[in-house]
């Protein structure tokens, strides 16, 4: 199959260092990963072919992500829940309280992300119970080899993925994707930084559920 029709999700899990290509042109290889290599070109405005030379370009050690691919439920359900479940609980808390802490000291600037502590708190509301619908119903029957009869809540599970997409789109918005502005305080600077690194966890999580886990029980 030609490069350009493989999907992105399949590119994410199989080419190293794909998911960096994927970052620097906003291509979503989570919620959008059963797109084709063509249509997420034309949907960034990138001509497919400066894409596909980018991949072809990554060296064979160009990514630190560990490969999952080969790993069994148990193994990648262990690694989804500690590597991300875990760590979103972390930092979601700390990333509101900076927020709110730079819209009430610097709510005056244009570039002041309004808003923003609010949309984080409602991430952080629909993501903890999305995570416990994993961990206490999805991930029990995946554990057990009963992905036949986890089909509706894999499907529940894939819609909420998508809603913090779009959650994630607003994020991007409100914070012009994730750049502070000239003058930044060390609180806002902060922020931002751990915005990207919320974001960039948060999409690989969901790559991997959406792209990996769920594929497998199909």
């Amino acid at each position: 199959m030609p490069l350009l029709d493989q999907t992105v999700g399949r590119t994410a899990l199989t080419l190293p260092g794909a998911t960096r290509v994927f970052h620097a042109h906003h291509i979503d290889f989570c919620c959008g990963g059963r797109v084709t290599l063509r249509e997420a070109a034309k949907r960034a405005g990138l001509h497919p072919d400066r894409l596909i030379a980018e991949l072809e370009a990554l060296p064979a050690n160009a990514s630190e992500e560990h490969d999952w691919s080969a790993a069994s439920n148990d193994e990648l359900i262990d690694h989804i829940l500690t590597r991300y479940h875990d760590v979103h609980r972390q930092q979601l808390p700390e990333l509101t309280r900076m927020a709110r802490r730079v819209e009430q000291v610097h709510g005056d600037r244009d570039a002041c992300p309004r808003g923003l502590a609010d949309l984080l708190a409602g991430i952080h509301q629909e993501m903890e119970s999305h995570m416990q619908k994993e961990e206490q119903i999805l991930f029990p029957m995946l554990r057990r080899g009963q992905g036949a009869q986890a089909q509706g809540p894999i499907t529940v599970m894939r819609h909420e993925h998508d809603d913090h997409g779009a959650s994630l789109e607003h994020l991007m918005v409100l914070t012009d994707d994730i750049h502070p502005p000239r003058g930044a305080c060390t609180t806002w600077r902060a922020l931002y930084a751990g915005l990207r690194e919320f974001r960039e966890d948060l999409m690989q999580h969901i790559h991997l559920e959406n792209n990996l886990l769920f594929e497998r029980a199909g």
